[in-house]
């Protein structure tokens, strides 16, 4: 598999099929839902913070195989991070589906393969629903709808 398409294509099965962080988070800091009308994506996203710190984060829900897939790897990737780098590694994952590069992939390790998402506009909101929804849980904003 040398061809990242291929890869993309495995990485979007592989955490479809066997979400990581998937369930309720006991206990938990912060929470908020997440709602995509284009495709029916439902989220909700659990976090406990300790000091700065991302202790844990979980994800439940009905969504699309790019969402779920989405939400896993970012449970993964934050878990253990301060706030601050949670933060910046959204606007990284964000810029790389939206702007169509990141000015340094390799700091976005196993989320980079999620750059086949700029392929197809449309699910891009699907990859995306469930960092939003952890920036709105981690900023007490409530539940998010995107459109």
């Amino acid at each position: 598999m040398t061809d990242l398409r291929d890869l993309y294509q495995e990485v979007i099965i592989e955490h479809t099929r066997h979400p990581r962080n998937f369930g309720s988070l006991e206990p938990r800091t912060h929470e908020a839902s997440g709602y995509n009308p284009l495709c029916g994506d439902k989220i909700t996203v659990q976090v406990r913070v300790d000091g700065d710190c991302v202790d844990d984060v979980r994800f439940e829900g009905d969504g699309c195989s790019i969402s779920t897939a989405s939400a896993s790897l970012m449970t993964e990737a934050v878990k253990g991070r301060s706030l601050a780098e949670a933060s910046e590694l959204f606007d990284r994952f964000h810029r790389l589906l939206t702007k169509g590069g990141a000015s340094d992939p390799a700091a976005l390790g196993k989320l980079a393969v999620m750059s086949g998402v700029r392929d197809y506009p449309v699910r891009v909101k699907c990859a995306t629903l469930a960092w939003h929804t952890l920036r709105s849980a981690l900023e007490a904003q409530g539940d998010v709808t995107t459109e």
